[in-house]
């Protein structure tokens, strides 16, 4: 992608969560594949997210969670989200968003019943979200 080309996310680790490994991962990943990348850490708010989102103009909002309450931390964020401006703004998903082991389509059927555009199990790499979030900003 051009420099002026270049789709803006916003990433970061939703909730009281801590695990900031795989976060760094993504963001190595996302910015080697042409994103500007603006990482919001760990224990991020989603007011934060909304702020960091409007302040940089991005395309896409990506979360991550580990500790299982994904679910609970992201109730709320599409209608927040277009509350601020940010209508249509896509919203990603991913990693152990759910408490215990559950069906993935139950999941990310409740994910997308919240506003979410995709949803991603443990184990996705992140060469399979950089496919998906190419394919749906109009990359290449």
């Amino acid at each position: 992608m051009e420099q002026q080309d270049k789709k803006r996310l916003v990433i970061g680790v939703i909730g009281a969560d801590v695990h900031a490994v795989g976060i760094r991962i993504l963001e190595f990943a996302f910015r080697e594949a042409g994103f500007d990348v603006t990482n919001l850490g760990v224990m991020v708010s989603q007011e934060e997210f909304i702020g960091a989102a409007v302040e940089t103009d991005a395309d896409a909002i990506v979360i991550s969670s580990l500790y299982g309450h994904g679910e609970l931390d992201c109730r709320g964020l599409r209608d927040k989200s277009d509350e601020a401006g940010l209508t249509g703004i896509l919203l990603y998903v991913g990693g152990n968003i759910v408490v215990g082991k559950q069906d993935f389509e139950d999941v990310e059927k409740r994910f997308h019943d919240m506003g979410f555009d995709r949803a991603f199990p443990p184990g996705t790499t992140p060469e399979e979200a950089i496919m998906w979030l190419e394919k749906d900003l109009g990359v290449r």
